[in-house]
């Protein structure tokens, strides 16, 4: 491809350089006289196009920059038409691409990973929450600048999608290692784009190409490749990305990253640390509570059978209650006078396993009535254990009361060190 003029559009773009050249165009940095700022300028040589498919991905990327504005991607300054040549001219993006980053040897920490992932979940719900969603299709490290600052940028829209069904068919594009299966076959959904971070952020940790890493399967095995050298947030959140099925990968970051932004809060800030846990065991009893609701969700039947039920088991909470909170007690308390604590111990394990049966019941009741019991404490749970020779009854507490007895001795000890 022939070098561009020195100066375009009637000498306001001065061509400094060469920043890199495609298959199907090349990409000059030049300097926009009118205010004095660096562009990239990209050429497409309309009339030397292998296809029509080229002039048409040049000029539908020329239009997608043309109606987004987001922090993250390149910003939209014209294009035109000249000499025969199409360009596209947009913001100069200072920074290094991950690509060259990589080809010097250099990687990705983990935090700098987060990060990248962070601004690319703000800057996907941007593309794919746009009517119809917009597909970049072609994000790898070549595609992500890594500022000065620190952030990144995501750039080159030459193989976007901007129609879920284009008329005509799909080309297969993207580049290979990079690319979800579901591209093979010329297709692309929000979470093609997920796939496709997944693998830039995998190559950046490891510093191999996807397609160089351990595979089962057409699944990259993650854990293999990154042998326990991230924390087992990041790798799950990596092994998700990842999935071969678009139809089970995620089409959205941020859940993924929820736990990874916890993490870090807690590591700048024991504040957020004491935080962090306590919103994590408050969401575990929470799904807790979910599952025991969905387990014991009443059934429905007719009224005059739960009417039967319900009477059954009020017969039997006063029958716990005559037998083992009153009458066995009060025997075995009597009998203990003569012949000694065995049995009055056994008098108070039978009057416990008496609290919990008859507490059962009464849950078993409201079920049976139909009566939400979603706050009530998870019932204690009995465990009989022999001790010295002997079986004693002994109450385990419920996973809420463990929950907020460990959340009080860690209160307790943070204010004995400040004492």
């Amino acid at each position: 491809m022939p070098d561009p003029p020195p100066h375009l559009r009637d000498d306001r773009y001065a061509i400094t350089r060469l920043l890199g050249e495609g298959g199907q165009a090349s990409t000059f940095e030049a300097v926009d006289k009118k205010n004095g700022t660096l562009v990239a300028v990209k050429r497409f040589q309309v009339r030397g196009a292998k296809s029509w498919k080229e002039v048409e991905l040049a000029e539908r990327e020329a239009r997608v920059l043309a109606s987004i504005a987001h922090p993250a991607l390149p910003r939209y300054v014209e294009h035109f038409e000249e000499g025969g040549e199409l360009f596209l001219v947009t913001e100069k993006i200072e920074g290094e691409s991950l690509a060259e980053l990589k080809k010097r040897g250099g990687r990705l920490s983990e935090a700098d990973v987060i990060r990248m992932l962070a601004e690319a979940s703000e800057a996907l719900e941007y593309l794919h929450g746009r009517a119809p969603p917009l597909i970049h299709r072609d994000l790898k490290p070549s595609n992500v600048i890594r500022r000065p600052d620190g952030s990144f940028a995501f750039i080159d829209f030459g193989s976007v999608r901007d129609r879920m069904r284009p008329e005509g068919g799909s080309t297969v594009v993207g580049t290979f290692g990079y690319m979800a299966p579901e591209q093979f076959q010329g297709r692309a959904v929000p979470a093609t784009d997920v796939y496709a971070l997944g693998a830039t952020a995998l190559a950046m940790l490891t510093g191999s190409e996807p397609e160089e890493l351990p595979h089962r399967g057409l699944r990259v095995d993650v854990r293999a490749a990154l042998g326990g050298r991230v924390h087992p947030s990041l790798l799950r959140a990596l092994e998700a990305m990842l999935e071969p099925d678009p139809d089970r990968r995620p089409a959205r970051l941020g859940p993924l990253l929820a736990d990874l932004r916890r993490r870090d809060r807690a590591r700048a800030d024991p504040g957020e640390a004491r935080k962090s846990r306590t919103e994590a065991r408050a969401e575990k009893r929470h799904r807790k509570r979910a599952r025991r609701h969905a387990r014991g969700r009443p059934l429905r039947v007719p009224g005059i059978v739960s009417a039967a039920f319900a009477i059954g088991l009020t017969v039997a909470q006063l029958a716990v209650i005559l037998v083992m909170r009153v009458g066995l007690p009060i025997l075995l308390h009597t009998l203990s006078l003569v012949f000694g604590r065995a049995l009055r111990e056994a008098a108070e394990n039978v009057e416990t396993a008496g609290k919990a049966a008859g507490e059962a019941l009464r849950r078993a009741k409201n079920a049976v009535a139909g009566e939400e019991d979603a706050a009530a404490p998870e019932p204690p749970r009995i465990r009989v254990e022999p001790v010295a020779g002997e079986s004693r009854v002994r109450v385990e507490p419920s996973d809420d009361e463990a929950e907020a007895d460990a959340g009080a001795a860690e209160e307790a000890a943070r204010r004995r060190l400040r004492g």
